[in-house]
């Protein structure tokens, strides 16, 4: 998302940066990379074709539908079946792709948390669009456990992209009831997405570590499950390094346990209302 322009919308201040970003990603043996043609709109695919076509092998492109940016910049809807296989095409060739590797369907029921509501008309939308060989995989994103039960009805499901961090907990038994089916979770927001997390005992964990809170709550993150796969954005390579350099922090069962209170802090002024 941060590769585009502010609010997600038109080219980034700084178009090379961009490219020299993800050129760094490849360089650093990451092989996910998490987009979408509504980004810009389309803006983040032709940057990422740019940088990186043809691809390198292994790598992997997920991209997400659901949505729409008009003119004005906002985010609508668009769900219709026509509207996903449109969009389906559209990210096939602002990417350079015969087939998407996985396409996530982001329910737009509510703004950053999922809604209930049916999804079974869209599902088998992109089922169709897997038989006829333009995805390889299908995933879910702002979903419910119900609706991911609805979905795996349908068609196999290989992630689910949903809102969670060390301060946004909702998910964790949705979490453990998928990494049992062997099923991918990518956290969106994982850093706190337009609220950053901020936390006393955070930073106190931080320094201990001598290092940054941020890169503390995406170790967190790999040490919460093993089917986890982070997604943190990043607008220069110097954050990019920051954030990939958390893969390789250990937090000891101690200071996890002081981090999972974290959510249970933050809860408690809601809960007493």
């Amino acid at each position: 998302m941060q590769l585009a322009g502010p609010g997600v919308f038109g080219p980034p201040k700084d178009p090379h940066a961009a490219v020299a970003i993800l050129r760094e990603v490849i360089a650093t043996g990451v092989n996910h990379i998490d987009t979408s043609d509504f980004y810009g709109p389309h803006v983040t695919n032709h940057i990422i074709r740019q940088a990186l076509h043809p691809y390198p092998a292994g790598l992997v492109i997920v991209t997400k539908l659901g949505a729409r940016r008009p003119p004005d910049g906002s985010w609508q809807s668009a769900i219709s079946p026509q509207d996903l296989t449109a969009a389906v095409h559209d990210n096939l060739r602002n990417l350079g792709l015969d087939v998407l590797d996985i396409v996530n369907y982001r329910v737009m029921g509510a703004i950053h948390g999922p809604k209930e509501g049916p999804i079974g008309e869209q599902v088998t939308a992109l089922a169709d669009l897997r038989r006829q060989g333009l995805i390889r995989h299908i995933g879910l994103s702002n979903v419910t456990a119900a609706q991911i039960a609805e979905a795996q009805a349908i068609t196999d499901v290989v992630c689910v992209q949903n809102n969670y961090n060390l301060a946004h907990r909702h998910d964790d038994a949705l979490i453990d009831n998928l990494a049992r089916q062997g099923i991918a979770y990518v956290p969106f927001f994982p850093l706190g997405g337009f609220t950053p997390l901020q936390s006393t005992t955070l930073s106190a964990v931080a320094g201990q570590l001598g290092v940054k809170p941020m890169q503390v709550t995406l170790a967190w993150l790999l040490h919460r499950s093993p089917n986890i796969l982070l997604i943190p954005g990043t607008s220069s390579v110097a954050h990019l390094r920051e954030n990939l350099a958390a893969g390789r922090l250990t937090l000891s069962p101690q200071t996890l346990a002081e981090l999972d209170g974290i959510a249970a802090v933050i809860a408690a002024p809601l809960t007493a209302a």
